[in-house]
């Protein structure tokens, strides 16, 4: 049987009439069908697709005269060349009429395939779908699309759900007793009788030291309490005091509750914070939702620090843009869970996402995206914006006086936040925002002041294509102009931190994946080469740019971020050409956020914190957020680096990964031994790991919504790993006992974030919409079981082939198999995740 999946991307199409009269036919009447029909196509790594153009109008639809632009990844004209496809830039392609297409009367429909890469999920489904008429050219219009899988998906479908079931059956029932009180897991607890009755009588008293934390902990049971509570001086029954006292470390706290009195003792504000957020995760899931305004409170002492000094999360807010609004809730989660670093990623090809002062183009044409000829107002449209300026994740920033509220939010929960502008790949969007201002201001016969910022070479002809597929994305290293754009952008968010208030230690400049063949024909780059000898070939700028970036920022009493390539440089290794560790700027501070233990980089983040490297690991088979769950064909997500479910960054050890690592990017098990031979952390090495950090990625995020799907519940997860002492499984070196050991623990884990933790975000914030799981299901003698990867959630079913609501049957323990059974899972509100069909 064929599993299908159609996606309808619906627009309202608003042009009248009169403003497509001189068009050869009205975009409204064109119907656009995308089936994939092979996958793989002909034993390649691509997949076939099967276009089909419907005219649903009474005019034809001419050989000439338009073109569709759509958002893909590699897309090239297939066997029959009806229909041809060139790449415009990056994701943006073009289709248009070959010799062969004729013209579609109306009623009438015409057929033609392309190819494109292998489809391995949804996220491979081209979107963004417009059209171009030549006479109108600075105009798109949205097209009516069905896109459509014709490949049938159901036995990987089937073999994955009795993975995940087989996965399941590891996690147990854990009774709440044997739970970790709060999460993430503190460094020591102790239960006892008795609880505290918290209610709006309640009193604070706080050392003067703390009145920014007090402050903050009273608008917080404002929203439990519905009202904040007063400040207290002598009271000794139900009260909660906030006093210096322990020596838990710079971050660390006490927490005791008894019957009349909580007490959090800490050494300075951050570890206060933390004793606040510990004593809010021990309030019930009911707290958050505004139902009642009395809780009991469980009697206990809690001793805490945190693991890592830097517990990071990593937004992108470029590639899609997230408004004002879902970051203050972003804020609101991590500070829940004990993050203390914001990493904003303001800057990519796709987008500028941050107002900076004197340089208007940066957010008039860097942070726009739609249909433009030259770029001057608007960059390309990519991931499916479209072409109209105000589609809302394409288009968007943050003006100065937000970014400057954001900061002081931040603060307030002691988050720090880290812009990155990511140079000197990755910024597209920095160029052609600098390119429309050398226009205006070459129109006005301003030239010096124009080339001020200019960011490429004009008359540079290297060639050259980013694993995006951009071939214009890298700014030249060569140009004075690029440092003073840097030092501009730089003095400006300086400048934002000291009105806001906020600390500021560091700027992350990117550096990731400058592609090969950049720089090698550019006029510019000769002349410095003339000028200086100690750079021999484009290799060595790399070298001379971070030079220049590093003595920048150090005069301005900052240290450099970047990614892994800023500690990188051109080696060769057994014979071949790869980047290996560049010893000059080992001592330098640099903070290197390290992705890369891929395939031949397994070692990479160790080697860098060996050679003097500050480290902050950043793994992206463990900890990139925006990987799918699974492989599943319907799950949202990346794969290039593997899989990210709740389990990955829950199993991942820090000093010793390569013990976690169970399997390749693809999803398959590794061989014994695969990691021998491969560098080992050395003490000095230990010392240089400041953190771990997980980014989620935008490019397959365009609401809230999706962005709340792929964050959590894995969120969970990294700060538990970031904040909570090593576990003993970690360390054991019996390797059958470490395994029992861990499934205890991730069984413990799984039941805490199931029973307790997403009930809480069901409301906290004003609620997420975290992923609920999909059942492990298998079939045995004809019976149907199923399971759960977190306890506490229900399964439903039909057999109808309907989709299951929460008005349908409850699962138990099996039932008879039926070819139209349904199974879903539901949280304790009632709301249900994706819908699974039974296979046989």
């Amino acid at each position: 049987m064929r599993k299908s999946v159609l996606i309808i991307f619906s627009v309202m199409i608003s042009a009248v009439a009169l403003a497509q009269s001189k068009n050869p036919f009205n975009a409204a009447d064109l119907r656009l069908s995308w089936q994939i029909v092979e996958n793989p196509y002909a034993n390649t790594t691509q997949a076939r697709a099967l276009i089909t153009l419907v005219n649903k109008g009474s005019k034809p639809i001419p050989a000439k005269g338009w073109k569709i632009y759509f958002n893909a990844t590699t897309t090239r004209t297939g066997p029959d060349k009806i229909l041809l496809v060139d790449r415009v830039n990056g994701d943006l392609f073009a289709l248009y009429p070959g010799s062969g297409f004729k013209s579609v009367a109306a009623g009438d429909s015409i057929s033609s395939s392309v190819l494109q890469g292998h489809v391995k999920d949804v996220t491979d489904f081209p979107k963004g779908f417009y059209i171009v008429f030549n006479n109108e050219p600075e105009k798109g219009y949205p097209l009516l699309t069905d896109i459509t899988n014709q490949v049938n998906v159901d036995k990987s479908e089937k073999a994955l759900a009795e993975k995940i079931y087989r996965q399941n059956e590891l996690i147990t029932d854990v009774p709440a007793a044997n739970l970790s009180p709060v999460l993430p897991t503190p460094v020591s607890y102790k239960r006892a009788a008795g609880s505290f009755k918290l209610n709006p009588q309640v009193k604070i008293i706080n050392d003067p030291a703390f009145i920014k934390e007090a402050t903050y902990f009273k608008d917080e049971l404002a929203k439990v309490l519905g009202s904040k509570p007063q400040t207290g001086f002598t009271e000794k029954y139900n009260v909660i005091v906030l006093q210096k006292g322990g020596n838990n470390g710079a971050e660390g706290y006490q927490l005791q509750v008894t019957p009349g009195r909580i007490t959090i003792s800490a050494t300075n504000g951050a570890g206060i914070f933390y004793g606040l957020q510990s004593l809010k995760n021990l309030l019930p899931a009911s707290a958050w939702s505004g139902t009642q305004k009395n809780f009991d409170i469980p009697a206990v002492t809690i001793t805490d620090a945190p693991r890592f000094e830097h517990r990071a999360f990593m937004m992108d807010v470029a590639r899609n843009f997230q408004p004002k609004s879902h970051l203050i809730k972003v804020i609101d989660l991590l500070s829940f869970y004990k993050f203390n670093v914001l990493h904003m990623h303001f800057v990519d090809d796709e987008g500028w996402r941050i107002e900076i002062p004197g340089l208007p183009e940066l957010t008039q044409t860097g942070s726009t995206r739609g249909h433009s000829t030259n770029e001057l107002n608007a960059i390309n449209p990519a991931y499916g914006s479209g072409p109209d300026t105000t589609n809302q994740a394409g288009s968007g920033y943050y003006s100065r006086q937000e970014f400057i509220e954001i900061l002081r939010y931040a603060n307030e929960r002691h988050i720090r936040v880290i812009p990155e502008i990511e140079t000197p790949g990755h910024a597209r969007a920095a160029i052609k925002a600098m390119d429309a201002r050398y226009s205006r201001l070459m129109k006005l016969g301003k030239k010096a002041e124009a080339e001020q910022y200019l960011l490429r070479d004009i008359n540079d002809k290297s060639s050259y294509r980013s694993v995006q597929g951009f071939s214009d994305n890298v700014v030249n290293v060569g140009l004075p102009s690029v440092y003073s754009f840097l030092e501009k952008v730089s003095d400006e968010l300086i400048a934002m931190y000291k009105e806001a208030g906020a600390p500021l230690q560091t700027i992350h400049f990117g550096g990731d994946e400058v592609p090969a063949g950049v720089w090698e024909k550019s006029p510019v780059i000769a002349d410095l080469m003339k000028k200086d000898s100690s750079i021999k070939n484009t290799s060595d700028l790399w070298f001379y740019y971070f030079g220049k970036v590093n003595n920048m920022l150090k005069s301005k009493s900052l240290y450099l971020s970047g990614w892994e390539e800023i500690g990188l440089t051109s080696g060769v290794v057994n014979g071949r050409k790869r980047l290996v560790i560049d010893p000059r700027f080992a001592n330098e501070n640099f903070h290197t956020d390290v992705w890369n233990n891929l395939a031949g980089n397994e070692d990479l983040a160790y080697k860098l914190a060996n050679a003097g490297y500050k480290v902050v690991l950043t793994n992206v088979t463990n900890l990139y957020l925006d990987l799918a769950y699974n492989t599943s064909f319907y799950e949202r997500g990346q794969y290039w680096g593997g899989y990210v479910d709740l389990n990955k960054p829950f199993s991942f050890i820090p000093y010793n990964y390569y013990k976690n690592q169970k399997e390749n990017e693809q999803g398959q098990p590794l061989k014994a031994g695969y990691f021998d031979g491969k560098e080992q952390l050395t003490e000095e090495g230990k010392r240089n790991i400041v953190g771990i950090q997980s980014p989620l990625w935008a490019e397959v995020i365009t609401s809230p919504e999706k962005h709340e799907y792929l964050l959590l519940p894995k969120l969970l997860a990294v700060a538990e790993r970031a904040w909570a002492p090593d576990p003993q499984w970690a360390t054991e070196p019996e390797i059958a006992k470490s395994e029992a050991m861990y499934n205890q623990a991730w069984a413990a884990f799984a039941n805490k974030v199931g029973k307790s933790e997403l009930p809480k975000l069901d409301h906290y914030a004003g609620g997420f919409q975290y992923r609920i799981p999909t059942p492990g299901i298998v079939i045995e003698n004809g019976l149907v079981r199923a399971n759960m990867q977190l306890p506490g959630f229900t399964i439903r079913y039909t057999t109808d082939g309907t989709e299951p609501d929460v008005n349908s049957r409850m699962f138990t323990d099996s039932i008879p198999y039926s070819p139209q059974l349904n199974l879903r899972a539901f949280n304790n509100e009632g709301r249900g995740g994706r819908t699974v069909k039974v296979v046989q």
